[in-house]
This record gives C-alpha cells, sequence and structure tokens, in this order.
C-alpha cells in the first residue's frame, strides 16, 4: 500500500512538471490547469498524510501496540475491532472514540462559526459608530 502511494505520488509530480509549460496557453487555459494543480496538492496532501497513518502503523506494530485504542474516552472499547482494522489498518481509535470525536468536531466547528458571526456583528456595529 505504502509502495504504491508513492509510485501515485512519483508519477503526478513528474506529470506535473512536465506540463507546467504556460507558453501558448490563454488565460482559460491557465486558469483551468492551476485549478488542477491545486485539486492535485490537495489529493497529494492526504496521500502524504495517508503515508504518514501508515508509517505510524507499523511502528506501532514494532511496538506491540497496534489494535490498541489510543482514544481513552469514557466509552472506549480499549481494543480495535478486527474488521475496522481490516477496513481502516492505520485507524488509531475504536469505533466508540472515533464517534465521540466526530461528535466533539462537530460542536466545536459550530461554536466556532457561531463566534465567528458574533464577531462579525460586532464589527458591523462598531463600524457604525
Amino acid at each position: 500500500m505504502k509502495n504504491q502511494l508513492l509510485r501515485e505520488i512519483q508519477e503526478r509530480v513528474r506529470e506535473e512538471t512536465e506540463g507546467s509549460k504556460d507558453e501558448g496557453r490563454d488565460t482559460y487555459d491557465l486558469a483551468s490547469h492551476e485549478r488542477d494543480r491545486e485539486i492535485n496538492f490537495l489529493l497529494n496532501a492526504r496521500e502524504r498524510d495517508k503515508l504518514t497513518a501508515i508509517e505510524e502503523a507499523l511502528q506501532r506494530i514494532k511496538d506491540k501496540t497496534y489494535g490498541m485504542c489510543e482514544g481513552g474516552g469514557e466509552n472506549c472499547e480499549g481494543e480495535i475491532r478486527l474488521g475496522r482494522l481490516k477496513v481502516l489498518p492505520f485507524t488509531r481509535l475504536c469505533v466508540k472514540c472515533q464517534e465521540d470525536m466526530e461528535r466533539e468536531s462537530k460542536i466545536q466547528k459550530k461554536f466556532e462559526e457561531e463566534r465567528g458571526y458574533r464577531k462579525l456583528a460586532i464589527t458591523d456595529i462598531e463600524e457604525e459608530f
């Protein structure tokens, strides 16, 4: 899996460097090319994150902690179930801890959005005075 991801990243980098000549392109071609580059950058970032997760999973195997949940939440199952590991071999959390983390993330995001709206509202009022 790791080697396959590395090959895909290398291929994308090679294609990107070969196709980076802007001569003879109009504005629309350049904009489209730039959008494609941005998408590739985001995909490469995800792949780098995945490679890092794989490396960390391999280290946990060496440390004999692979399959143990790192969440330690209130509802933690302790061990990550085999079915989950087969689907997500580099996961660090059991299902319960993953659900807790996602729930907290949603709450945090909502709080930040509301806080941003409040700041915007206060700034608008201040500008009127």
